[in-house]
């Protein structure tokens, strides 16, 4: 088993797929461990420190790609327009273990299936209890949410806790979390922590008493369809127009008093809701801020751009890019330990080899193409885009 690490090259992404700490793990498993010198370097982990765990460190993307069986990434591979070739250096038989956006990139997972490239897509690790180690999504969301509020905080002209000095008493800040998942109860938390006075919002009927457990307040319409809102799986139901008109009001309501505003709200494959409109934006206090954590894939908020922070109605509006790739070394961290524990099962103890057990829930879940062909169950009929 040999598996390689390629440097990481799309734009604001500074995260490594392993560790040191993974490589002596790996190499426990029975691998032999690749790494393209730079790969870590702006996680904080040293060429040096990848060689002192028992890797090889090769010069360039080309020579570690060459070296390895089964390719790690943080990002799904580029193409040639994107700059280097990464789909060009991959081979047939080998495997792919990265995030892929396969839902929304259709045209890479057919090329993928051309060249003869085994695939898993991480984003799709189902969720159930066994695969929770191995979950990228919830494991870089939590330290999205941490570094929202942060983000809020430092473009905010006021402090978060109330503070009594000689001078006058300063009133805290109020802070309002839209979605209440992974990234939303660290929100919630780390605003908590920093003592703001927090609300938080979701159709989900379970999340009242996670907000409530945070010392948050809950706002929602509770009523008859909320209280039937969520799937066996624990995702969202779509709520109906006039549920939806319902909440709107209520929300547009809410935030004219609200300080902070961090919104969460994501649908695998597909463009984010609309949460914040530009007619509730007009109704912020000056200096307000707006944290936009879906603006990559077209924003709860309307006004909000990728990767930039700009200024509407006297309101700020955050559009941050990669927020997990803000927190390289921890994010690196915890997604390289979820990528050993997804390859952890696969590894044979006799031979030392992948095996890929087709009957397994969380290969079923991820398994994108395979012997030249598109296997995966979503993706059998839905067209997408690259």
């Amino acid at each position: 088993m040999k598996i390689a690490i390629l440097k990481e090259r799309r734009p604001h992404e500074t995260r490594v797929a392993a560790t040191p700490e993974t490589v002596k793990k790996l190499k426990a498993l029975g691998a032999e461990v690749t790494v393209e010198a730079g790969a870590g370097t702006a996680a904080a982990y040293t060429d040096q420190s990848y060689m002192d765990a028992g890797a090889t460190v090769v010069p360039d993307a080309a020579s570690a790609a060459a070296a390895g069986e089964i390719v790690f990434k943080i990002q799904r591979p580029m193409s040639q327009a994107e700059g280097l070739d990464e789909i060009g250096l991959l081979r047939s038989g080998q495997m792919l273990m990265a995030p892929l956006g396969a839902l929304t990139n259709r045209d890479l997972m057919q090329v993928l299936a051309d060249k003869g490239v085994t695939s898993f897509a991480l984003e799709l690790i189902p969720r159930i209890t066994r695969a929770q180690s191995m979950d990228i999504l919830s494991s870089q969301a939590n330290l999205a949410g941490y570094k929202a509020v942060l983000l809020a905080a430092n473009n905010f002209g006021r402090i978060f806790p109330q503070m009594m000095t000689p001078g006058g008493t300063l009133a805290p800040t109020r802070a309002f979390i839209m979605g209440v998942g992974v990234a939303g109860l660290q929100a919630i938390a780390t605003a908590r922590r920093l003592g703001a006075i927090v609300t938080a919002t979701d159709v989900r009927p379970a999340t009242k008493e996670q907000v409530q457990s945070l010392g948050g307040k809950f706002i929602a319409v509770e009523d008859e369809e909320f209280k039937a809102a969520e799937t066996a799986g624990g995702y969202a139901k779509e709520m109906s127009a006039d549920y939806r008109a319902k909440q709107a009001a209520l929300v547009a309501d809410h935030i004219k008093a609200q300080d902070i505003v961090i919104t969460t709200a994501l649908i695998p494959g597909r463009k984010a809701p609309v949460l914040v409109t530009e007619d509730m934006v007009r109704t912020m206090k000056p200096g307000s801020v707006i944290v936009d954590m879906a603006v990559e894939q077209g924003g709860n908020c309307p006004l909000s751009e990728y990767g930039k922070v700009v200024e509407k109605h006297g309101v700020r509006i955050v559009g941050p890019a990669n927020l997990p790739a803000e927190l390289p070394t921890d994010a690196s961290s915890l997604f390289a330990r979820n990528l050993l524990n997804f390859i952890t099962p696969m590894v044979d103890k006799e031979t030392k080899a992948v095996k890929i057990d087709l009957n397994d829930e969380v290969v079923k879940g991820t398994l994108v193409t395979r012997d030249g062909q598109i296997v995966h169950p979503s993706l059998s009929q839905t067209p997408g885009q690259n």
